[in-house]
């Protein structure tokens, strides 16, 4: 309880310096980001199973969405970055793509050392759980995007491509992290005579293997691939032959939105089921799964504020490095680091910080995002 408390007194104390006029503020942007469909039906998800409501979204449904919301995504990224390189080149995307690759490798370390040395939590689970806030949530971007776009200080257009960049790097650095520690642990015991041998070219192999498996999942495949798709046909296709297309994936046209309140519905149905998991994790992973992503959020603000981002760039930006992969970092964890508890990461991931981030966090970062000094 120790760390909830100092968290309790961090948050206090951030309001606190911020002035009475910034908390007003940050209370109007919660109030225009939860009375919205999105996050209302993130919520009637979470209602209906607590009470047994009975909605089951076909599973062939929502992966058709989760596909489509990820190809929408990728596209209109790479529609935007082609007119971006039109316009500049590469002069307004390099900064924030650098400052991205560099966040994306500074919160897996932070992740990890705060469970480990704050948490006294194993290294496997350490780096079990660092893997997935090292990665990022797509549809946190989408529902961060929309709120920008609603709120009339839409995301620089190369944004997506800023959430490809940022997808790998911290699952894999937090892996090779656990699996290097593991092994030193297992052998240091193995030199004491505590177990026969160490098996670290079988552990190497997995670790390959998983970092194989995060680099071909499904998310980057179809935002990387869409991504190049949607550059190479805005560049080389006739204007009036490419808009059909565009009308499609337009992510913030009626058949995204609809989609994605469709998604969010399932999203609050499983983590409906997951609150229950919350009494295994115990205070301090909830506290970590409040208070690291307003940190992280924190420092992917102020960086994307130096890269030369607008206001709502920083606080998309902010919102994806705030948030916790639940689809691409699972499987690689259990396939590097199967010691590691999954309800801990799965738990904290989607249960505490998504709905978090979908219900306070995309606001405070927005107000973060004007404090310090965006336009």
């Amino acid at each position: 309880m120790h760390s909830s408390e100092h968290g309790l007194q961090l948050l206090a104390a951030l309001f606190a310096a911020t002035g009475g006029g910034q908390l007003s503020r940050i209370l109007e942007s919660l109030e225009r980001n939860l009375l919205t469909p999105i996050p209302l039906c993130f919520l009637l998800g979470i209602i209906c199973t607590r009470i047994h409501g009975g909605i089951k979204i076909p599973k062939e449904l929502y992966y058709s969405i989760a596909i489509f919301l990820l190809m929408s995504i990728g596209f209109i990224g790479g529609h935007e970055l082609a007119h971006e390189y039109q316009a500049h080149g590469v002069a307004t995307i390099w900064k924030p793509a650098l400052a991205t690759l560099f966040l994306g490798c500074v919160t897996p370390i932070t992740s990890f050392v705060v469970l480990r040395y704050l948490g006294r939590m194993s290294i496997a689970d350490s780096a079990g759980i660092a893997a997935h806030y090292g990665s990022t949530s797509a549809v946190t971007y989408a529902v961060a995007n929309s709120f920008v776009e609603q709120s009339q200080h839409p995301a620089n257009s190369f944004l997506p491509t800023l959430v490809t960049l940022l997808e790998c790097p911290g699952i894999a650095i937090a892996l090779v992290l656990g699996a290097a520690l593991s092994a030193k642990e297992r052998a240091a015991k193995a030199a004491a005579g505590s177990i026969a041998g160490i098996r670290g070219p079988g552990r190497e192999s997995k670790l390959g293997e998983a970092l194989y498996e995060v680099m071909t999942g499904q998310s980057i495949m179809l935002m990387a691939g869409l991504l190049v798709i949607g550059f190479i046909s805005t560049l080389f296709m006739d204007e009036k032959a490419f808009q059909p297309f565009y009308e499609f994936f337009q992510s913030k046209g009626m058949l995204f939105r609809g989609a994605l309140c469709i998604f969010l519905l399932e999203m609050g149905l499983v983590a409906g089921e997951r609150l229950g998991d919350l009494v295994k994790v115990g205070p301090f992973l909830v506290a970590f799964g409040i208070f690291m992503p307003l940190i992280h959020g924190f420092f992917g603000v102020s960086m994307g504020h130096l890269a030369g981002l607008n206001l709502g760039g920083c606080t998309v930006l902010g919102a994806i490095v705030a948030s916790a992969s639940y689809i691409a970092a699972p499987p690689a964890v259990r396939l590097t680091l199967p010691e590691a508890n999954p309800t801990y990461s799965i738990t904290a991931a989607l249960a505490v910080t998504f709905p978090f981030n979908i219900a306070f966090g995309i606001p405070i970062y927005y107000e973060m995002a004007r404090w310090v000094g965006a336009q």
